[in-house]
């Protein structure tokens, strides 16, 4: 049998009790060590508890309902280097001239409010839920209050009843991804950048793959890589309408972009799917405005296409199918 837990000062009646403290004053601790709230337990069948039970609730489509889903998806998985002025329901707060969403931020802070007291907040960031657009919000909110020059902290449980993403950035602002060759945007002054951050800047700067967002369709976005070029184009359409859109095409010989062009598959990401084509390595993102422009009006017509799949067409898209991956 395990042994009692010897009674402490701590949890021996009211006089040598700790303080209790509000749900949001509670620190992360360790699994297995005292909740510092002062209940006696362990941190884990206590306060723990709330974030163990939101990691399994998992939501699919944690960007539906914010403008620019597709983007988000893009920004979030694709994009190395890009930002987004972001317009809040309620205004900006007194002292914050501007909130700008990142993909990524130095030293992977979660947000960071500079000392102008405009706040960036990272997108590409580990989360300690199932709802991404939660733990946005969260840290946003926690952001707009940091003192100025300051970076914001991660925590590992995150209230679920807090607000979302769509409850606090105005469903009609415009979302427009701007994509940068490297991540000289963490800081106004990077000659005079702290060392830490410098370092962290060289580093994001050599592991960047270019990319470049095409102009004429939505989130469609070319990158560069040593061996091939790719677009990665995410769509809003349902998946299985889309699979047997695509499947539609891939049969005709119609889904290509071009001659050396291939369709190889796409994946899902956060509830959408993501097409990918491979490219020439001679083929840069203006090279593929036109044919995307071309490609995106044949598969409005696929899309509105409601006859059976033949079996030529079920065939391709079997192996569109198998060709699929899940990333988030």
């Amino acid at each position: 049998m395990a042994k009692k837990r010897p009674q402490t000062k701590g949890n021996q009646g009211s006089k040598g009790k700790q303080p209790q403290l509000k749900d949001h004053e509670v620190p992360v601790v360790g699994a297995r060590e005292p909740c510092p709230c002062g209940s006696g337990r362990r941190y884990k069948a206590c306060h723990g508890r709330a974030a163990a039970h939101a990691v399994t609730e998992l939501v699919q489509r944690p960007f539906d309902g914010l403008p620019g889903e597709c983007d988000w998806v893009a920004l979030r998985e694709l994009v190395p280097a890009a930002t987004v002025e972001l317009t809040l329901k309620d205004g900006l707060p007194e002292g914050v001239p501007s909130v700008t969403l990142a993909t990524v931020l130095p030293m992977a802070w979660p947000a960071l409010r500079r000392d102008d007291g405009s706040v960036l907040l990272g997108l590409q960031n580990d989360t300690s839920s199932g709802d991404i657009s939660r733990d946005l919000a969260d840290t946003l909110q926690r952001a707009l209050t940091t003192e100025p020059g300051q970076p914001v902290p991660g925590r590992r449980a995150v209230s679920g009843d807090g607000p979302r993403l769509q409850e606090l950035i105005d469903e009609k602002s415009a979302f427009e991804p701007v994509v940068h060759p490297g991540f000289e945007f963490w800081v106004p002054d990077a000659e005079n950048a702290t060392p830490e951050v410098s370092a962290s800047l060289e580093r994001a700067n050599a592991a960047a793959i270019p990319t470049v967002k095409l102009s004429g369709v939505d989130a469609a976005y070319w990158c560069e890589t040593p061996e091939k070029n790719h677009l990665r184009w995410v769509m809003p359409h349902p998946e299985e309408q889309l699979l047997d859109a695509l499947a539609r095409l891939h049969a005709a010989g119609a889904s290509s972009l071009g001659e050396g062009t291939r369709l190889v598959g796409s994946f899902r990401a956060h509830g959408l799917t993501v097409p990918v084509w491979d490219l020439p390595s001679g083929m840069g993102a203006g090279d593929i405005e036109q044919p995307a422009a071309e490609f995106a009006s044949r598969l409005a017509t696929a899309l509105a296409a409601t006859e059976p799949l033949t079996p030529e067409e079920r065939r391709a898209r079997g192996g569109l199918t198998n060709r699929q991956v899940t990333l988030s």
